[in-house]
């Protein structure tokens, strides 16, 4: 008996952008008008509506006493940092020269954190000076802080940030859990937390950041009633009452074939019951969901043109002139295991029929630079613009853009 072949997955539907005369619109504009506004290819493109509507959506779903902060590390470009900014209630930075974006931006410093392995002293008195807040990740932080505080006249404001004792299940990229060497670990808080309190920093509660990237509502959920407990259980230990309570992020956004979009109904529900129960327990805090890919990843796309085509022992290479030098994930080359496809499309022939299979390289001198590999798209012609959708997060800045000389890419808010 023969058996079926199985259709194999696709990408989640890329419907975020509107389409017009078979071509892509982004922050409304014709893709090629975009282009020649901007005067060059490769370019990233952020749909400033499509931000705007996210932060939105979130809203709407989650209850009305959580605070969304972005994550800036997802995507520090200046302009889209003072966007987003004026969208949610407080930013998250991962170094000093984060900060600064930050604060440039216009973020109110009362509303900023600052999270992250190995902070340099001098990084830890830029953080006290500016009145922020800083997420103690190891002991050592505790004495510099204290004396940039002596210093400065100004008390270092300090949350801890924990390494759980359990890890987000189904997560791309594990932060908590186990080794890891992010936070203190729950076995060793209350020490740190009383060294806190005998440094006389001015301690305003607790950070738990499990993992990243989950399309998993339930283990969401999970992570989060397991780090609300953690935090009740630590709070016995704390130098002054909890003020604030980041349980972190970890939403995803569909990359990959066959992965679909999360579903936040039952993450909201679960997080009103938490809701209610810190009104209870711990009546001064405020609850506080960081997230950065799921806030940007999906208003953003990166162009690059087609500047040859070849056929090499019959398949066809689209060889554009941009490629992992400029989207580092995109090419499989930041944490795949086994490289998949980012869904891909040829952005001026949007109402154009697939055809055979095709790879998308760039231009580098080297076999890892791939950005669509053996994927049916329209047939293609010198000139037409290839197109990355889930490219607004870990794109330019998280690329080696040094790499063989080439131009860096540009990045335009529209």
């Amino acid at each position: 008996m023969n058996t079926p072949a199985r259709t194999p997955p696709t990408h989640a539907p890329q419907t975020q952008f509107a389409v017009q005369g078979g071509e892509l619109l982004v922050g409304g504009q014709p893709l090629s008008r975009l282009a020649a506004r901007i005067g060059q290819t490769p370019f990233y493109a952020h749909d400033r509506a499509l931000l705007a509507r996210r932060v939105a959506e979130l809203r709407a779903a989650l209850p009305a006493e959580v605070e969304l902060h972005y994550a800036m590390k997802a995507n520090p470009m200046p302009a889209l940092v003072g966007h987003m900014a004026r969208l949610v209630d407080g930013i998250d930075v991962a170094s000093a020269g984060e900060l600064q974006v930050a604060l440039d931006a216009g973020a109110d410093p009362r509303k900023v954190s600052f999270a992250g392995p190995g902070k340099r002293d001098a990084e830890l008195r830029q953080a006290v000076a500016a009145g922020i807040l800083v997420n103690v990740e190891s002991a050592r932080e505790i004495a510099p802080l204290a004396a940039a505080s002596t210093v400065l006249g100004v008390p270092a404001r300090v949350a801890l940030r924990v390494n759980p004792d359990f890890e987000l299940k189904s997560s791309g990229m594990k932060m908590g859990g186990g080794p890891k060497q992010f936070g203190v670990d729950a076995e060793q808080a209350p020490a740190v937390l009383a060294e806190i309190g005998r440094a006389g920093l001015a301690f305003e509660g607790f950070h738990l950041f499990a993992g990243s990237q989950n399309l998993k509502a339930e283990a969401i959920v999970e992570a989060q009633r397991k780090s609300f407990a953690l935090a009740l259980h630590l709070a016995a230990h704390a130098p002054a009452p909890v003020r604030t309570l980041n349980l972190g992020g970890g939403f995803g956004i569909p990359y990959f074939p066959g992965e679909q979009a999360l579903d936040l109904a039952p993450i909201g529900a679960a997080l009103a019951d938490i809701v209610a129960e810190a009104g209870e327990r711990l009546p001064h805090a405020r609850i506080v969901l960081e997230l950065g890919r799921y806030l940007v990843g999906e208003a953003g796309i990166y162009v690059c043109r087609v500047t040859d085509i070849k056929v090499s022992r019959g398949h066809t290479f689209l060889v554009a002139d941009g490629g992992l030098h400029h989207h580092l994930a995109a090419s499989g080359n930041f944490g795949q295991v086994l490289r998949k496809n980012y869904p891909v499309v040829i952005g001026n022939r949007m109402d154009a029929p697939a055809g055979e299979p095709v790879s998308v390289v760039g231009p580098l001198c080297t076999p890892l630079d791939i950005i669509a590999e053996r994927m049916a798209l329209p047939a293609a012609q010198v000139g037409d613009f290839v197109v990355v959708f889930q490219s607004g997060a870990y794109g330019a800045s998280a690329s080696p853009q040094g790499f063989l000389g080439h131009p860096r890419v540009v990045e335009a808010l529209v």
